[in-house]
Order: structure tokens, then C-alpha cells, then sequence
């Protein structure tokens, strides 16, 4: 059975200090049982909190929203960017076998190219040093003990036809996005737009793959937007190309059998970070005057934060230590002065911005309390002061949990994991046929051994 998942509540100011944390910690005798510490719970104090994850807005059905803030213009741009998707589906369609293997051979040359300039690129940056060479080194082993598992997810990313690649959503070089679709096409999805991580430096849609892949096989639609990375853009760059692939998801997503009302937002890493600002900032244009806007925060159901960071100033000196210097870290960022800006945690605390946190869907933070890359405490003070700040937040903690551990070891482990039906209780929480296929569903595959996951936690660099 999944894991139990605590109600998200609205509350009061005054309670914060009673604020619920989820520690999730095995106990040795029976694997299967789980623990669940709360911190700074006093049952005494105890009050009745109401779900609130069953979030009925729906954007769609709001008067004459739509028609106001969407214009000719912009219509015009999505739908020339949907013909142009749509007809490089049709030539797909007409294809033979020979030429579609001779196609696919050749993307999966352009994206090897492509990504292997981007590690040399990051590289570029953070220069070659001892601890860089060391940390080269051991990713390059951590990369070797997953590698049965990283080709059968690229096998799957480049050739099964579930997945729609490099769909256009926007002008900029990097405004593409990938859809994996489930296999049944009866009835409406639910949707995850997932914005994906990489330091800001190296992040890529298809890090996505094997989360898209595992979800859909739980009828749901994952979408991977890219975005520019740093040098080729900053953080505002990054977070305008976020709100755009957003945009285009909501709009668009129904065409692909995806249910508009039922659209979830997550990130990881330093995408958690990109759709954390992406959302706040969408918020804050909404209780503006006279700003334009082609989505509304009312259409995501809850924002999903997997292992990020959303306090910039509690990280700098941390990312300095871990070799993201101060000075790149800095010029990704626009500048010192440009921190509060991009600090949701900071940025929610503005008695200015107040009104717009109210409009900010449940937040939902998973994080693991081994992580070295990005500590657990950044996910647990951006909960507490969003409860602080009215609104509706909690964060999930797994014990033990490294950074690539609930990403990718867990993943690639095959069988039950944690977080994974989490997510999905989350997701499925409002429709009880989709929880019960949820409950008989088969075990997940295992795509790499037990023993070489163990030393990929050991020789992790992250």
C-alpha cells in the first residue's frame, strides 16, 4: 500500500511553531513498516486540520478569464507552434522502418554530442582542480554502476512511441519540451509538468526520462521542459522559459489527452528552485495591475518540490564549499542583489507579496535527510515559512535519502518506492478508480542490481 500521506492544511499564523514535518524511517524488524516523526507536535495544542488538496478551481471555467489575458497574437503563435509539432508527427507517420531506425541513430548521436558539451562546459567553469578531478572521477563511476539502467531508460526515451520529443513551445533555442504519454489513451490524464535539474549549468529535458517513463505507466502525462542554461541565460532567463513551457502545457495539453484541471508542478534539484521562483513570480503578476499572463496559478493543483533549494542566501557559502563558486554561482544568479528576488522562502515574507502567496496552490516538499548536495533543512524552512505566511505547505522527509537517491537509485530499484507513490497518492488522490488500480498495480521493474546501486550510493559525487 502507499505510504500514508498527511492532509496539506492552511495554518494559522499563530501555530506556526507547531508546524508538521514527515520523517519517513524503516524499522529493522519489519522493512515494511514505517515511522512517522513529527517535529514540534504537541497533541495537546492539536488542532482540526481539513484536506485541502482537493483543489477544484479550474481556470477553464472562470468568466471570461481566459478570452481577457489570452490574445489574438498569442493564439496565433500557439497554434502555429502546434502545426508545426503536429506535422512533424505526420511525417513520422508516413516513415519506413529503415528510416525511422536511420533517424533515431542519428538524434541519439546529435544528443550524445550535445550533452557531452555541456559537461565539458560545466567543466569549463568550475575549472580542474584536485576536488574537481576527484569528483570527475567518481561521477564517472557512478555513471559506469548505473549504466544498465541509464541504456534500457535512453532505449525507451528514443524509441518507444509513447514518447513525443522536442515538441516547441516558445522562439528561444531552448524552448522545447518532451511528453510521455500512457499507454491507454481512454479518458483525461492527470498531468506533471516537470522542470528538471543540472546546477543551473547542465540541466536537460531528458533527465526526466525515467520519471516520465514510470508515471505514465500509472496513466499519468508527464511533460520535461527545457530551458537555457547558464552562460546561455541566467536565472530570470530560466525561470521566463519555465513560465512559457508552463503556459503551453495548460493551454495546449488537452489536445494530447491531458486534463487541464488536473495539472501538478514539479521540479528536482535546482528545477525545484526554477519552478519554486516560476510560481511565486506567476502569482505576484496576478495581483498586479495590468499585467498580462497566459496561465494562472489556479490551474496547478499543488507544486511538487523534489530536493530543492529555495533559500539563496543559506546556500551560497554551501554550494562555494561543494565547488559551485561564489563567483559562478553569482553570475547564474544576476547578482547579489538579485538573491531576494530569486528566494522564494525571502520573497514570501514581503508584506507586499502577501496577497499573492494566497493565491499559491499546496506546496508538497520531498527531500532526504542525507542530502549533501542540497540540505534537508532548505526544504523544511521554505514549509514552515510558507505555513507562517498563510499559505498551505508541508514537507516529506526520507531518512537516509541521498540527493540522487530518490531520483535515481530508488528508480532503478525496481519494486516499491517510497517517494514514487507518494507522488502518486498525491496525484490520484481525488479519483478512487485510479487509486485502486494504484493498489493491484504490478511491482516496478528492476533495471540495475542491487550491489552496484549500493556502491553508486557509496561513490555519488552529488
Amino acid at each position: 500500500m502507499p505510504s500514508p500521506i498527511l492532509p496539506i492544511s492552511s495554518h494559522p499564523s499563530s501555530s506556526a511553531s507547531a508546524a508538521t514535518t514527515v520523517v519517513k524511517a524503516k524499522i529493522d524488524a519489519d522493512p515494511s513498516a514505517t515511522i512517522l516523526i513529527s517535529s514540534k507536535f504537541d497533541p495537546e495544542k492539536a488542532i482540526p486540520i481539513t484536506p485541502v488538496l482537493p483543489r477544484a478551481s479550474s481556470y477553464n471555467s472562470t468568466s471570461n478569464v481566459n478570452n481577457n489575458i489570452v490574445s489574438f497574437a498569442n493564439n496565433h503563435q500557439q497554434r502555429f507552434l502546434r502545426t508545426s509539432s503536429d506535422s512533424s508527427l505526420a511525417l513520422l507517420a508516413d516513415e519506413t522502418p529503415r528510416q525511422s531506425i536511420s533517424r533515431e541513430v542519428g538524434h541519439v548521436a546529435a544528443e550524445t554530442f550535445y550533452l557531452s558539451g555541456l559537461c565539458l562546459k560545466l567543466l569549463s567553469y568550475l575549472g580542474v582542480g584536485y576536488r574537481w578531478i576527484t569528483r570527475f572521477l567518481a561521477l564517472g563511476c557512478y555513471a559506469m554502476l548505473l549504466m544498465p539502467g541509464f541504456i534500457q531508460v535512453a532505449f525507451y526515451y528514443f524509441f518507444s512511441r509513447q514518447v513525443r520529443r522536442s515538441i516547441i513551445y516558445g522562439e528561444k533555442p531552448r524552448n522545447r519540451l518532451d511528453l510521455y504519454l500512457p499507454k491507454t489513451s481512454q479518458g483525461t490524464k492527470p498531468v506533471v509538468a516537470f522542470i528538471t535539474g543540472g546546477a543551473w549549468i547542465i540541466g536537460y529535458k531528458a533527465w526526466g526520462s525515467l520519471l516520465g517513463q514510470q508515471l505514465s505507466e500509472r496513466d499519468i502525462i508527464v511533460a520535461c521542459i527545457d530551458y537555457r542554461n547558464f552562460p546561455q541565460g541566467t536565472i530570470s532567463d530560466m525561470v521566463e522559459d519555465a513560465s512559457q513551457g508552463i503556459s503551453f502545457i495548460c493551454n495546449n495539453i488537452s489536445e494530447y489527452g491531458g486534463d487541464p484541471n488536473r495539472i501538478y508542478l514539479m521540479g528536482q534539484s535546482a528545477g525545484a528552485h526554477i519552478a519554486a521562483c516560476t510560481l511565486v513570480n506567476q502569482a505576484i503578476k496576478e495581483t498586479g495591475e495590468g499585467d498580462s499572463v497566459s496561465w494562472s496559478v489556479s490551474q496547478i493543483k499543488a507544486y511538487l518540490g523534489l530536493s530543492g533549494g529555495y533559500n539563496l542566501f543559506n546556500l551560497i557559502e554551501h554550494f562555494h564549499t561543494r565547488g559551485l563558486y561564489r563567483s559562478i554561482f553569482l553570475s547564474i544568479m544576476e547578482g547579489e542583489d538579485s538573491l531576494h528576488q530569486f528566494s522564494p522562502e525571502v520573497l514570501v515574507q514581503d508584506s507586499d507579496v502577501k496577497p499573492a502567496v494566497s493565491l499559491l496552490p499546496p506546496v508538497i516538499l520531498f527531500h532526504g535527510t542525507a542530502d549533501y548536495s542540497i540540505p534537508a533543512d532548505s526544504s523544511q524552512n521554505f514549509a514552515d515559512t510558507l505555513r507562517r505566511v498563510g499559505g498551505k505547505a508541508e514537507s516529506i522527509l526520507y531518512y537516509g535519502k541521498t540527493h540522487t537517491d530518490l531520483f535515481l537509485q530508488d528508480p532503478m530499484r525496481g519494486g516499491r518506492d517510497e517517494m514514487f507513490e507518494d507522488v502518486v497518492a498525491i496525484i490520484h488522490g481525488e479519483d478512487e478508480a485510479a487509486l485502486a488500480k494504484d493498489a493491484v498495480a504490478p511491482p516496478r521493474r528492476r533495471l540495475v542490481p542491487e550491489f552496484m546501486l549500493k556502491l553508486a550510493h557509496d561513490v555519488s559525487p552529488f
